[in-house]
């Protein structure tokens, strides 16, 4: 005789609510019939000794899991409230309150007016909601429960408690002000934390609002050693992107203009349904996530539909004093503009990027730069440097005469101080110096002269070591 028996796994006794003693009481009750109108069904109850199983069948923990079925899923707020993606607040705010005012129980008689205003309240809730609508935009109905509520960790694979920062912000962790996703925020330039689902528009972040950058342009200049040491100026030929005029960045040829795409109904996104009542979002790939596509022959013919053309520009760059070989220049807001056309929503912020210029100075060959000091070394006459006595030394602003003191060796070094190059970034004009190396030039050939010269000086100094050809001797 077949049976179905059911047995309860053993738990630790808990602690129950009215609404699970309540759900129990009626499966009870339906176990109850179920026994009473079929012979070949049974309950059997619990026994007060533990039931073994053999050592090689496992102990199964089962637990239910359910999907939320199509018909509870929630509609596309777009839709009900009849307004586009890109649509304003204060257009969706006015909309509501159109519907709202048509569907009203109290005023339209209608059985279905009831569902209709409850499906209104229910959109506007969360278009009205910058934080609900981003999400809806990014993840569809999948990111909410049936009753329009975000789903915790919908589309974010860190969501609720396995976020790796959660806890640190809010109220707790480092301070009641404090939240890691501002910080990644600020860092990304809006885009919001790497363990987020991206920038939250419109939210308490004053970081989070989205803006899309144009590329950088990078070129190079050289200048000479003394123009790095002055300063200067240099004319150069770039070729940015810049926004086409004949279109003004949209794409589209004049007259024309987007439509909100049919495949995801202006949202930007695609739910699928998987086997199970599973729900998966993805971006759509007729629109690219932006909800708008552009009718067939309408793309501009200056730009070919990219919004952006190549544009011929001179700029005259100021190099200041100082400057070192390698480093570079920074032009804000003269590189590449975005192209926005057919990839984001006409209402996105843009910003051009910038310019950076890679400055190369030549070297010089009298003077070395080490930082804001110049290097120079100065050959000394043998007789000046056992004598002693003045000579010319040039600067970056002329020539100056230096003394020379008696005795000086290959080596000997003097500062001659600011008269190097200028300091960058120095809060007053200061400079570096000028630091001169002196080097003796020995003579290689002595004539007969100079010989016996030098050879009585030997004699006069003591020198017994020093070689002698002229054999002349001193007095005495």
């Amino acid at each position: 005789m077949n049976s179905t028996l059911f047995v309860k796994a053993a738990r630790p006794p808990s602690i129950l609510s009215p609404a699970q003693i309540y759900r129990r009481q009626r499966l009870r009750d339906h176990l109850r019939k179920r026994t009473q109108n079929s012979p070949i069904c049974s309950l059997s109850k619990r026994p007060s000794n533990t039931i073994k199983r053999p050592a090689c069948q496992a102990t199964l923990n089962l637990r239910s899991f359910h999907a939320t079925p199509r018909t509870l899923a929630i509609k596309d707020p777009y839709q009900t409230l009849g307004v586009g993606k890109s649509a304003s607040p204060a257009e969706i705010k006015k909309a509501y309150y159109g519907l709202a005012k048509k569907y009203h129980p109290d005023t339209n008689k209608d059985p279905s007016a009831k569902d209709k205003f409850g499906e209104i309240q229910s959109a506007y809730e969360i278009l009205s909601d910058p934080k609900k609508k981003e999400q809806y935009d990014q993840f569809g109905a999948a990111g909410f429960d049936p009753n329009g509520e975000p789903q915790p960790g919908a589309g974010d694979p860190f969501g609720g408690a396995g976020h790796p920062f959660a806890g640190f912000g809010g109220a707790g962790g480092f301070g009641a002000s404090f939240n890691f996703d501002d910080l990644f925020s600020a860092f990304t330039g809006g885009r919001g934390s790497p363990f987020g689902a991206g920038a939250r528009a419109g939210g308490r972040n004053p970081f989070a609002q989205e803006i899309l950058v144009g590329e950088n342009i990078e070129v190079q200049t050289s200048i000479s050693f003394m123009e790095a040491a002055k300063g200067t100026s240099k004319t150069i030929t770039i070729h940015p992107l810049v926004q086409c005029h004949t279109c003004s960045g949209t794409g589209l040829k004049p007259g024309t203009k987007r439509t909100g795409c049919k495949s995801c109904g202006g949202t930007g996104t695609q739910v699928h349904y998987m086997t199970g009542g599973f729900q998966m979002a993805s971006t759509c790939g007729t629109c690219k996530g932006t909800g708008q596509v552009a009718p067939k022959g309408s793309d501009c013919r200056e730009c070919s539909g990219a919004g952006v053309v190549r544009e011929r520009k001179t700029i005259t760059v100021d190099i200041p004093a100082g400057i070192e070989d390698g480093m570079r220049l920074r032009l804000n807001g003269e590189g590449d503009a975005p192209v926005t056309a057919g990839t984001v929503g006409d209402n996105a912020r843009t910003a051009r990027g910038d310019l950076y210029v890679f400055v190369r100075v030549a070297s010089d060959p009298k003077f070395k730069r080490a930082g804001s000091d110049i290097l120079y070394t100065a050959t000394l006459p043998l007789t000046t440097a056992m004598l002693g006595g003045e000579v010319t030394i040039p600067t970056l602003d002329g020539e100056v005469n230096v003394k020379v003191a008696t005795g000086t060796n290959t080596g000997d070094k003097i500062t001659l101080p600011g008269m190097g190059m200028k300091k960058l970034g120095a809060r007053r004009s200061n400079s570096g110096d000028l630091k001169v190396e002196f080097r003796v030039s020995m003579p290689k050939y002595l004539s007969a002269n100079q010989r016996m010269l030098v050879e009585m000086l030997a004699d006069e100094m003591g020198d017994k070591t020093a070689k002698r050809i002229m054999n002349v001797k001193g007095p005495g």
